[in-house]
């Protein structure tokens, strides 16, 4: 598989939300954005093994943050993306648009 090989759907819902969130991307509000506006159910497994690969790959860095007493004092860890993870994310983002444009949506053909 090629290195620079577009995004897959996860993976920009997920540094979508991290744009999204801007400071306050953990992994909490990661998967409660990309919920609420996407009703898709998100696993926390799903949500870290994607964070954790993306990190491997350079697209997002993660730093921790201080420990809370509402966590237990567990410390958070936030996230946010890299250079080369926007360029990726712009990237497959610009395609998917590109092959979406003058598709009619199955809403649209569903009405006529």
């Amino acid at each position: 598989m090629p290195k620079d090989r577009n995004l897959g759907e996860f993976e920009i819902l997920v540094l979508a939300a991290v744009l999204r969130l801007d400071d306050d991307a953990y992994g909490s509000t990661i998967r409660e954005e990309i919920e609420s506006r996407t009703a898709r159910s998100v696993t926390v497994g799903a949500l870290y093994a994607t964070l954790t690969r993306m990190e491997e790959k350079g697209y997002v860095s993660s730093r921790t943050g201080e420990a809370t007493p509402q966590r237990g004092g567990r410390a958070k860890r936030y996230y946010e993306l890299t250079p080369l993870g926007r360029e990726r994310f712009d990237r497959s983002v610009t395609a998917l648009h590109n092959m979406l444009e003058g598709v009619t949506s199955w809403r649209e053909a569903a009405a006529t």
